[in-house]
């Protein structure tokens, strides 16, 4: 009888923790994060007393307060749950109304072996701007050779041709099907690598990936180009659509090292031939590219611009702009072109000297741009880096250059050739579910 006793104490006391442990996840305030549960157990009573106890707006906001780790985990109890979190209500209302982290790099590394790394790092601390330290090793298997451009918590790889999208956060991975071009190249001519850019439409909600192909020949560099556009909607039963161009459009390939800037609408430079560059946009919901010339007063001493022109793609004051920094390591000089007037094509001219104490963190060194963050400054790294990583953050407002190091990468890494990039995410997490 004593035991019987003790036994109904024991569950009345273990039932009573776990309400105690229920109210104070719905009691919390709206900005508290509620810490992950820590058990399956306790995981699955807060569940099915969510959904007992709350309309569905409200078990919404209760869950918005966990660890993406959480969720995932709690999609695992029913399919009602999965449902209901991998929805992409839910999720947009995750990503726009949840701030989790700070905006971050991520880096990819790639040496000749075909061995690859996906780094989060972290932001400058208030304390001390000189170094960023590498956090998390996000990579996967298959995850994708070269890292191209980001929007939204997703990631746009290209390998072998093909085309794949990356959820940190998720660790999903998507493998587009590789394009049947329509245009092939015959002897003499070169096929150049396929340029993928990803973008989302706010107004429909849908992402999409768009892709450049182009060949030209050999000699002369850039001859004979022609070039075509794919767009593919990352949607149930997806598939690769060929874009119509417009009258006045103009073959081209895209640049080479170039940037691209995502988001409802994508743009990237590219050359219509050696001498003339220009800017392509092309419109995620009509899906319609335009074609913006770049003044060649831009690229007046370069012999071969396609080739020698150091320049890329930047958002500056919220208009596209170019940063050329072509004469940045010899002169400590460089040139802001920014895009007053898309449809008359104008565009204003800056020219920024650095300050003398700063010209030894550009000197004999090939500078490469690798972004913008948040606030505006551009990111510029070295064409090479072998035994120290590091970045140089441009104020393009006060024309300050800063010298910032990677601390945290892996040992193998050092002393040896590689081929690396950097994305700046302004939101790093998101836990969109994407099918095709």
């Amino acid at each position: 009888m004593k035991r019987r006793r003790k036994d109904l104490k024991q569950a009345a006391e273990s039932e009573q923790e776990e309400c105690q442990s229920i109210a104070q996840v719905v009691s919390l305030g709206d900005s508290d994060q509620i810490q992950p549960p820590p058990n399956k157990k306790e995981e699955e009573d807060i569940c099915e007393y969510l959904l007992q106890n709350f309309d569905l707006d409200h078990v919404m906001e209760i869950l918005m307060r966990f660890p993406l780790t959480s969720l995932t985990r709690f999609k695992c109890v029913s399919k009602q749950w999965s449902s209901l979190i991998s929805s992409r209500y839910f999720c947009n209302l995750l990503y726009t109304t949840v701030s989790r982290q700070q905006p971050r790099l991520y880096m990819c590394l790639k040496d000749d072996g075909g061995h690859r790394v996906l780094l989060s790092i972290s932001s400058p601390s208030r304390g001390n701007t000189s170094f960023v330290v590498v956090e998390q090793d996000l990579s996967i298997p298959g995850m994708g050779g070269f890292f191209l451009n980001v929007v939204r918590g997703l990631m746009c790889f290209s390998r072998r041709k093909k085309a794949r999208i990356y959820n940190p956060s998720t660790k999903q991975l998507l493998t587009l099907p590789a394009i049947k071009s329509d245009i092939v190249a015959q002897q003499g001519q070169t096929k150049h690598h396929p340029r993928y850019y990803i973008g989302h439409d706010p107004v429909s909600d849908q992402y999409k990936l768009v892709c450049t192909v182009a060949i030209s020949s050999l000699l002369p560099r850039l001859g004979n180009l022609k070039s075509e556009h794919w767009v593919f909607a990352l949607e149930a039963g997806g598939s690769w659509k060929k874009v119509v161009p417009l009258e006045n459009y103009r073959h081209h390939a895209p640049s080479t090292e170039g940037r691209s800037t995502s988001g409802s609408v994508v743009r990237y430079m590219a050359w219509p031939d050696n001498y003339n560059c220009v800017v392509v946009s092309f419109d995620i919901r009509s899906e319609q590219l335009t074609i913006i010339p770049v003044p060649r007063e831009i690229h007046l001493d370069e012999v071969v611009p396609a080739v020698t022109m150091m320049a890329d793609l930047i958002e500056y004051g919220g208009k596209i702009a170019i940063f050329y920094h072509t004469n940045l390591k010899d002169e400590g000089s460089a040139d802001l072109w920014v895009l007053e007037d898309t449809g008359k094509s104008e565009w204003s001219k800056k020219t920024l000297v650095l300050q003398p104490c700063q010209r030894h963190l550009v000197e004999d060194i090939e500078l490469i741009v690798k972004g913008t963050t948040q606030d505006g400054k551009v990111i510029l790294a070295p064409v090479e880096m072998h035994s120290r990583f590091y970045i140089l953050y441009y104020n393009l407002q006060s024309n300050d250059l800063r010298k910032v190091e990677i601390k945290g990468v892996p040992d193998s890494w050092f002393d040896k050739e590689c081929y690396f990039d950097l994305n700046s995410m302004d939101k790093s997490e998101s836990f969109i579910y994407l099918e095709t």
